[in-house]
């Protein structure tokens, strides 16, 4: 089964050696993929090599060592297939340490998701090994190569099922690891051999995350030491065995991503990097391990609670991490605010804007009214219409009550792990109370998560440490950070908020113009980054202080998400409409795609076209959305929903005006960037560099929260 399942993933024909398919991972794509057709392993090259590259275009598929792996899923292709290269001149692939050589282009068909990421893993591990990548430049015929994947790929492979849709995937382990695994909890490892357990995992999930697996248990083989990985990648992950990991001497995390269920591994020796210095520098990493195993002062897994030789990220300065820890918070309040803001839209749409009103005398407004009175078998003289638009408007006030606790928690989560949230909702909610809103939220998560990942570091008993997430720490976390909040900082920080209240209701003019040209701005500049999530939650948080007299929060929010649907509306007018040669065909069937992403304020819709070309996309698009954003507050454009685009006409204040805003800065942007690709030449080092931005473009958006945030 083995032989002829390698037979149908790789043969001769698919094999290339010392030749020169261009200077682009695009042409070499190209090549590869019209291979792969010319075996009649797909029936169209061109397609398979549009879904190659778009895949490309949104993570660079380059690894350490020369090497690259483009990959796709494509309904061209009919059996899972692995074509290879050996180039003549070096193609970037978008590796941090140069361009690749070695090229392996696989194609599997289309939702056979399994089968692609058994064949990637399998190979990467594969490719993390010198002597594999030696034999395959060193071969002399196609065959030879074909031979090489057979003997190091194809078992696997095979054991795997591809190709019949059972595709299984495994945990990396040293030989002795199943031995290991069986010999229970004994309390360390054997003799003077030590026990290291780990967890790679990548943004991706896929080749860094088995390569940094491989490497580490190889480098412990090499220390005398016996290496366990739980490769938390995109193919099934089987964790660790608890009576293994009790065993362990010392833990190795390579990781650019959270580690699920790390409190595991609590109390143990801990050495912690990014998953590239597991590929880079395993040898490195499992000395620390090693050191760290016999050290009593050694960093340790503090009961899922972070230390600061255990973050993935220790050599980053405080804005960093400071821009980390308020990015994870707004990017997990933002379902509450978009769930709760269409929510209330939906109740206006059905009730009217009335419902917000107070009723008579009664101190309740028309909705808590109305609940209140009212029931399904009793419906109010509106009607059932009038009834359920109440209760929308409520369950969506209530969900936008939870903004600023949610903001607070999940940013003390975010520097103190799970032991942070408590304290940090608390503190929220205390901001609340005190009026003291967004900016409070904001203090008060800081100060939670610093009172706990402090508290969390204080030594202690052994028996203790098991209270420490569960009671201690939430309990004195949550005493100092609300303390401070209600007795010391809530006072002034509301006087501040009320201070900044007053300014944006002064507005008018050219001041709100201003605003709106500074908003647009930022939501162009980075497209779903960091300064568009800044522009959107200053928008958000208004929302709550906004009402039938004070309108300016609802601009501000108008403002801001006509801005938003500007970049890709603007790209795909000019790639489907204005100048359709100037962009590729990929480019072309995005644009087709931009045209609802854009109308739905989602602004993924010009991620691929930034990546490829930022430095005129980029401009072009903040230059339109800055007039949007100008036209929209000029006009007293509002907006009741923080998401949704024109979807939710029904919740905007003179949708036409919140139209012809749109369509201007579409149109201003649109003509900029066809003249910037007519008579501005895009350097050839930006070819070089396009899926290394597309990555860290693809990464800012997608982490957490919708990219018009």
């Amino acid at each position: 089964m083995s032989a002829d399942t390698t037979q149908r993933l790789i043969s001769a024909e698919l094999v290339g050696l010392d030749e020169d398919l261009g200077a682009t991972s695009s042409d070499v794509i190209r090549v590869l993929a019209d291979r792969v057709a010319a075996t009649g392993r797909a029936a169209d090259g061109v397609t398979l090599a549009e879904d190659a590259i778009k895949r490309e275009a949104s993570v660079g598929t380059g690894v350490p060592g020369g090497i690259a792996i483009p990959h796709a899923r494509s309904a061209s292709v009919s059996s899972p297939t692995l074509a290879f290269s050996r180039l003549a001149r070096k193609v970037p692939f978008g590796a941090p340490d140069g361009d690749a050589d070695v090229v392996f282009m696989i194609a599997v068909p289309e939702g056979a998701d399994k089968d692609h990421l058994t064949v990637l893993s399998t190979l990467a591990r594969a490719l993390i090994r010198e002597d594999f990548t030696a034999a395959l430049r060193a071969a002399s015929t196609p065959q030879e190569v074909v031979d090489l994947v057979q003997r190091e790929v194809g078992g696997e492979v095979a054991a795997a099922g591809v190709g019949n849709g059972s595709s299984a995937s495994r945990p990396t382990t040293s030989q002795p690891a199943q031995a290991a695994a069986a010999g229970g909890a004994t309390g360390g490892a054997t003799g003077a051999r030590k026990v290291i357990v780990g967890v790679t995992a990548c943004p991706t999930g896929i080749a860094h995350t088995y390569m940094a697996a491989d490497a580490l248990v190889a480098a412990a083989e090499r220390a005398g030491a016996e290496m366990h990985v739980e490769t938390q990648g995109s193919s099934q992950v089987e964790p660790l065995d608890p009576a293994l990991i009790a065993r362990a001497d010392a833990v190795v995390f390579a990781v650019d991503v959270d580690v699920r269920d790390r409190s595991r591994f609590a109390g143990k020796p801990l050495v912690s990097g990014p998953v590239k210095r597991g590929v880079d520098e395993p040898d490195a990493m499992i000395a620390e391990a090693i050191r760290a195993a016999d050290d009593p002062n050694a960093a340790r897994v503090q009961g899922g609670a972070a230390t600061a030789t255990e973050s993935n990220k220790a050599d980053e300065h405080f804005g960093q991490a400071l821009k980390r820890w308020l990015l994870t918070g707004v990017s997990y309040m933002i379902p509450f605010v978009a769930g709760g803001g269409l929510l209330i839209a939906l109740g206006f749409l059905l009730s009217g804007y009335a419902i917000a009103l107070p009723h008579g005398d009664s101190g309740q407004n028309n909705a808590v009214y109305t609940l209140t009175n009212s029931t399904l078998l009793n419906l109010p003289p509106e009607g059932l219409g009038y009834y359920l638009g109440a209760a929308a408007f409520q369950i969506g006030g209530v969900s936008l009550g939870f903004l600023v606790a949610a903001l607070a928690g999940y940013i003390a989560y975010a520097i103190a792990d799970r032991p942070g949230i408590a304290p940090g909702f608390v503190a929220g909610s205390i901001a609340v109370f005190m009026n003291a809103g967004f900016l409070g939220g904001l203090v008060g998560g800081l100060i939670a998560g610093a009172a706990a990942y402090w508290i969390g570091r204080i030594p202690t008993w052994r028996w203790l440490r098991g209270l420490l997430p569960v009671v201690i720490i939430p309990l004195f976390a949550s005493i100092i950070a609300s303390g401070l909040m209600l007795l010391v900082l809530g006072g002034p920080i509301a006087w501040l908020m009320t201070q900044l209240t007053n300014w944006l209701n002064s507005l008018n003019g050219a001041s709100a113009i201003l605003l709106g040209v500074i908003l647009g701005l930022m939501m162009a500049f980075d497209l779903g980054g960091p300064v568009n999530k800044v522009a959107y939650s200053f928008a958000v948080a208004g929302l709550g202080a906004g009402t039938a007299t004070n309108v300016v929060p609802f601009e501000i929010m108008a403002a801001v998400m006509a801005a938003g649907m500007v970049p890709p509306l603007a790209l795909a007018l000019a790639s489907t409409v204005l100048y359709r040669k100037g962009f590729t065909k990929p480019e072309r069937e995005n644009g087709k795609a931009a045209w609802l992403l854009g109308a739905s304020f989602i602004s993924e819709g010009a991620i691929p076209f930034a990546a490829a070309d930022p430095l005129r996309v980029i401009p072009a698009s903040m230059i339109g959305a800055a007039v949007t954003g100008a036209i929209s507050m000029a006009a007293g454009v509002t907006s009741r929903a923080p998401h949704g685009g024109i979807f939710v006409f029904f919740a905007i204040g003179d949708v036409l005006m919140f139209i012809v805003a749109i369509l201007a800065g579409t149109v201003v942007s649109a003509l900029v960037l066809v003249g910037l690709k007519k008579w501005v030449r895009k350097s050839p080092a930006a070819d070089s560099v396009a899926a290394e931005q597309a990555a860290v473009a693809g990464e800012t958006v997608g982490q957490r929260a919708p990219a018009a945030v």
